[in-house]
C-alpha cells in the first residue's frame, strides 16, 4: 500500500487521483482548502483523511503532512497539482495578478515540497509527481505569466531529480495537455481584466475567447490521465517528464523540431563566442 499527500483533492485531477488511489487500496491524504469538501465527495474511507490546506501557508503545510505521518506513518507518494491559471497578454498581468499566481503555482509547491521532502528523505523513498502543464514546455499567447510558472516547476524539478536520487527519492514532472475538467471555468482560471485594445485580434487577443468556447470540448479525458498516471507510479523505472493527451505529444514534437531548425541555422554563430582552443591559439 503507499500513502498518497495530494494537494487539490476535492476536485479535478487532484479528486480523480484520490478516487484512483482509494479503488487500488492506497492511503490518501487528500488536502484542500476546505477538507469538507473532500469528505463531502469520498465520504468516511479508513484509508482517506482529509486535511485543510492552503499551500501558501507554510505552517499549514507542515501540519498536514505531521497529520499524514500521524495517521499513515509514512509519505509515499507527493501530488502537487494545487494550481490554477491566469489568461492575458504578459503586458497586460498587473504586479498583484503575477504575484498571487507565483504565490500558489511556485512557491505554494515549494512549500509543500519542503514540508514532505523530510519524511521522504528518512525512509529513504518517494515519489513527488510535480504538475506542470505543456504550457511549461511551449509558450503559447495568452498565456506567458501562468505558463512561466510551469517552466520555474519543470526548472525546479530537474534539479530535484539529481537532488534527491541519492535517497531514493523520484521525481516527474506531469505535464498535460488541455483535459476535459473545470481548468478553463472561473473556479480555476483568472482572466486579466485589463485588457488593452492593441492586442484585439492578434493571437494573444483571440485567446481570451479560447476559454469560453473551448471549456468542457477539451480532447483529453481526465480519468485516463489518472488511471495513467497510476500506472506510471507504479512502474520500476518512472520518467522525470510524462506528458500526457495527444495534443502534448504534438506540440513537444513539434517544438523539438523547431528548436533543432534554428539551432542548426544560428550554430556557427553560437559557437564562435568560446575561447580559441589551444591548438587554434597555436597556429
Amino acid at each position: 500500500m503507499k500513502v498518497w499527500f495530494i494537494t487539490g483533492a476535492s476536485r479535478g485531477f487532484g479528486a480523480l487521483m484520490t478516487k484512483e488511489a482509494l479503488a487500488s487500496g492506497d492511503a490518501v491524504i487528500a488536502t484542500a482548502r476546505n477538507p469538507k469538501t473532500v469528505t463531502d465527495r469520498f465520504g468516511e474511507h479508513p484509508n482517506l483523511l482529509a486535511v485543510a490546506l492552503d499551500v501558501t501557508n507554510e505552517a499549514q503545510a507542515k501540519e498536514a503532512a505531521a497529520a499524514g505521518i500521524a495517521r499513515f506513518g509514512r509519505i509515499d507518494v507527493l501530488a502537487n497539482n494545487a494550481g490554477y491559471g491566469l489568461l492575458g497578454a504578459v503586458e497586460e498581468a498587473t504586479a498583484e495578478e503575477v504575484e498571487k499566481l507565483y504565490a500558489t503555482n511556485v512557491f505554494g509547491l515549494l512549500k509543500v515540497t519542503r514540508a514532505v521532502l523530510p519524511y521522504m528523505r528518512r525512509q529513504r523513498s518517494g515519489h513527488v509527481l510535480n504538475f506542470s502543464s505543456i504550457g511549461g514546455y511551449f509558450g503559447y499567447p495568452g498565456w506567458g505569466v501562468y505558463g512561466s510558472t510551469k517552466f520555474a516547476v519543470e526548472g525546479l524539478s530537474e534539479s530535484m531529480a539529481a537532488e534527491l536520487e541519492p535517497f531514493g527519492i523520484k521525481v516527474t514532472i506531469i505535464e498535460p495537455g488541455f483535459f476535459r475538467t473545470d481548468f478553463l471555468a472561473d473556479t480555476s482560471l483568472a482572466i486579466s481584466p485589463a485588457s488593452i485594445a492593441d492586442y484585439e485580434g492578434t493571437p494573444a487577443g483571440t485567446m481570451r475567447n479560447f476559454a469560453a468556447e473551448a471549456n468542457h470540448a477539451q480532447p483529453g479525458n481526465p480519468a485516463r490521465l489518472a488511471t495513467g498516471i497510476m500506472t506510471m507510479v507504479n512502474s520500476a523505472n518512472p520518467p522525470l517528464r510524462m506528458p500526457f493527451g495527444s495534443d502534448t505529444v504534438a506540440m513537444i514534437e513539434q517544438q523539438h523540431a523547431s528548436v533543432e531548425k534554428e539551432l542548426a541555422a544560428w550554430r556557427e554563430l553560437a559557437l564562435s563566442t568560446d575561447f580559441p582552443s589551444d591548438a587554434t591559439a597555436l597556429a
